[in-house]
């Protein structure tokens, strides 16, 4: 999986950079912002990804094209796998080179429904992106947005460009949120088939078709725990 610089920058079936809809949305994110570096585009592109698609394993689209980053925007929303696509595609936009990473992570604070579907509290195939700043190859999570994180009492997840953004092992209250199990490794594009049959088979109830996830929504379940 060593990959060349152009491997890093270049546009895919995937991060489709070049498409007008991933370009609308680098320059909406970044204008205003006075972002003259790599870092200040990428920390800005970060927070436009971060809060500005909505996170959601629900209704979510995995076919080829529901996991191209145009796609991905035109819905607003995603999970995990469609928010990193997001992020890594924005920055080749603007010449920072990115990688897509997958590992599996036990995450201890999934609503009861989502535990139900998924099958426990292990997800498999979680994605994040590496980006390359200042010589350095960095970690960067841009997927819980700011309403969920504060529904289910996490803080969110910061990127400053110099190091690592990781999902904090414990919430606001203590509690064990989340740990990383397994690294599936650093890939160029997305690597379609493994990661999409991967996530069908060790969570098949999931899915209420081949290519789309179950029906629902994150902030309502956090919601009516939160009233309960």
């Amino acid at each position: 999986m060593t990959a060349s610089p152009d491997a890093t920058l270049s546009p895919t079936e995937f991060l489709d950079h070049e498409s007008p809809v991933v370009r609308e949305f680098v320059d909406r994110a970044l204008s205003g912002t006075g972002a003259a570096t790599d870092t200040d585009r990428a920390v800005a592109l970060y927070y436009a990804v971060r809060d500005g698609i909505r996170y959601d394993v629900y209704d979510a689209e995995l076919s080829r094209r529901g996991l191209t980053a145009s796609r991905v925007i035109e819905r607003g929303a995603g999970f995990c796998v469609h928010k990193s696509i997001v992020y890594a595609t924005a920055l080749r936009a603007v010449g920072v080179p990115s990688r897509i990473v997958y590992a599996d992570v036990r995450n201890h604070l999934a609503s009861p429904r989502l535990r139900e579907l998924v099958g426990g509290d292990v997800f498999r195939f979680h994605s994040l992106t590496s980006v390359r700043l200042g010589g350095t190859w960095l970690k960067a999570t841009p997927v819980f947005n700011k309403l969920l994180c504060r529904l289910y009492g996490i803080k969110p997840l910061d990127f400053d460009g110099r190091t690592d953004s990781l999902y904090h092992p414990y919430d606001e209250q203590g509690r064990r949120h989340m740990e990383f199990l397994a690294q599936r490794g650093e890939f160029d594009d997305v690597p379609y088939s493994l990661v999409t049959d991967g996530i069908r088979q060790a969570h098949p109830l999931l899915f209420a078709s081949a290519d789309r996830t179950a029906a629902g929504s994150l902030v309502a379940e956090a919601t009516t725990v939160e009233g309960s």
